[in-house]
């Protein structure tokens, strides 16, 4: 693998853009209020959150998959590469370079490894072919030692491998991970961010990573969203954000310079007397 020039000193333009987005479910349900941000070209965005916040839904926008679930865009517009995705098929989404890593990996669990790479590019020649597996077999070498295995008996942090491996077969420019860390063991979830952290500085990759895991994503993210009951609640700088009390007291359990866990009672009491989350 190639390592690209080193990453510009400030954010490129930005390549996926979500303006003041409404959400719908069922002609009733608004799961998603007035949403808006932005990922620049080579840059990490992490977007944090509980379950039910919104995250998934989000993404379900982004990547054309809303109305398998009578989901609806009913306000705002999302561009990607300065086209407008709405209306636009998965399939075509795809093509224009916008890749997702679903919660749960989602694998052809009876199919090998390699043929499980070979479904994240079946439109691709058989040169392209061998060169993007060449790729990703240097990027995951232990899919390398795997690849004749079936991918359904793999561990889960080999399943995330795949996973990664099969989208970065797409040579997407943008690359949406969601819940990469989600039932782990914490030595997998540290290789699974190495590897992420690798994808960012070698192959200036632009990633859109929605997690729960507000360290371990905050770490390693350029810039930070955090999203409560369907509304983007605080945004900055990740290293900002890393320091900000609110953060620090609601997100990551800490008190002041107290490293403790918060009790859940403690966690409570915080977030309903939290103003911007009123």
């Amino acid at each position: 693998m190639v390592a690209s020039p080193l990453r510009q000193a400030h954010p490129g333009a930005p390549l996926l853009e979500i303006i003041n987005a409404q959400i719908i479910y069922d002609g009733a349900v608004e799961a998603v209020r007035d949403v808006s941000l932005s990922v620049p070209e080579g840059r990490v965005v992490a977007l944090l959150g509980s379950n039910g916040a919104g995250k998934s839904t989000l993404l379900k926008a982004v990547t054309g998959t809303l109305h398998l679930e009578e989901g609806k865009l009913e306000r705002g517009a999302i561009r990607f590469a300065g086209g407008d995705l709405g209306g636009m098929t998965t399939e075509r989404i795809v093509c224009n370079g916008l890749v997702l890593v679903p919660e749960g990996r989602r694998l052809f669990a009876n199919m090998t490894v390699d043929e499980n790479l070979t479904m994240g590019a079946h439109l691709k020649s058989a040169a392209q072919m061998r060169r993007l597996k060449d790729d990703v077999y240097d990027l995951f070498p232990k899919l390398h030692e795997r690849r004749a295995q079936i991918s359904g008996y793999l561990s889960g942090g080999e399943q995330q491998m795949v996973a990664v491996g099969r989208a970065l077969m797409a040579e997407p420019r943008l690359l949406a991970l969601d819940e990469p860390s989600l039932g782990l063991a914490p030595l997998i979830i540290e290789a699974i961010y190495e590897t992420i952290a690798r994808m960012r500085d070698e192959m200036n990759m632009t990633i859109l990573l929605v997690e729960q895991n507000a360290t371990r994503a905050m770490e390693l993210a350029d810039y930070v969203y955090i999203m409560e009951t369907g509304r983007i609640v605080l945004d900055g700088a990740a290293e900002t954000m890393r320091t900000n009390q609110d953060v620090q007291e609601y997100y990551l359990g800490m008190s002041g310079g107290d490293t403790d866990r918060k009790s859940f009672r403690e966690v409570k009491h915080y977030k309903r007397r939290k103003r911007w989350l009123s």
